[in-house]
């Protein structure tokens, strides 16, 4: 009888444990003060932040929305030597400390059926630990289908990585559309984007040339080029101005037409 007692402590104490465990342990924070800034694109070229919460960490910089839970847009910059095949242990997801109002718990995502898809790829980050880590904050992270994610998502990441290969840095604008009346997942409400979009710019000024992608949150077996769209109608959808601090000529030559010339599919 007090060995059965003590087998029942013991199995409380362990469920008591796990359960703190899974809902409060928090790692430390992957940010490092110290870093140097090699994912920062140069606020000439940052969009416009529809909430007022930007945040920048050492290799990409967001725009927060509260109201959604995730960010409205990711920017980093992508560099040749960014593109390594470094083998990194994947941390834990965590809050992003930068983020003024706490960015949503990863634990909405658990039964969701969604994947926690990073906006910042993992992918395009593996050249440190740091730099890998820093797109586990849940502020770099949005609800996919797993198919969408693995699929269309995916392989248009790869064609981003294949043009960094072949015609070296490139600036790359990333996120859901935020629109009002989206599903939403967990206790804090993340909502679930029914269009996912992707901008990519290589080369500066007026030698500058830039894509657009707006993709709907479902797998196609469709290529990425069926999904190109000009800036303008990403910024009607999204109410964000992309190009805001550059000239209006420059805005109205690359944002309201799709111009492939230069970009090898």
């Amino acid at each position: 009888m007090r060995k059965r007692t003590i087998y029942t402590l013991l199995m409380l104490v362990c469920i008591v444990g796990f359960w703190l465990f899974e809902n409060f342990y928090t790692p430390a924070t992957y940010s490092d003060p110290n870093a140097s800034n090699t994912g920062w694109i140069s606020s000439d070229f940052l969009p416009s932040s529809t909430t007022g919460e930007v945040v920048q960490h050492s290799y990409y910089t967001l725009s927060y929305s509260e109201p959604h839970e995730q960010a409205e847009w990711v920017a980093y910059e992508l560099k040749r030597e960014h593109l390594t095949y470094d083998d990194r242990e994947r941390p834990y997801f965590i809050e992003d400390p930068k983020v003024r109002t706490k960015s949503a718990d990863w634990r909405n995502y658990r039964g969701s059926g969604y994947d926690r898809g990073h906006l910042c790829p993992a992918g395009d980050r593996r050249f440190s630990e740091q730099a890998y880590n820093e797109t586990f904050y849940t502020s770099n992270i949005s609800p996919q289908d797993r198919d969408f994610n693995a699929g269309v998502w995916n392989r248009l990441e790869q064609k981003v990585r294949y043009w960094c290969k072949k015609y070296g840095d490139l600036m790359v604008i990333t996120g859901g559309v935020l629109e009002n009346d989206l599903l939403e997942i967990g206790e804090e409400d993340v909502d679930v984007p029914r269009f996912y979009y992707k901008i990519v710019m290589k080369g500066k000024g007026r030698n500058a040339m830039v894509l657009g992608f707006l993709i709907p949150a479902q797998e196609s077996q469709n290529s990425v080029e069926h999904f190109l769209v000009p800036i303008d109608e990403i910024e009607e959808r999204t109410g964000i101005d992309f190009f805001e601090k550059q000239p209006q000529d420059w805005q109205s030559n690359m944002e309201s037409q799709v111009n492939v010339r230069g970009w090898k599919f």
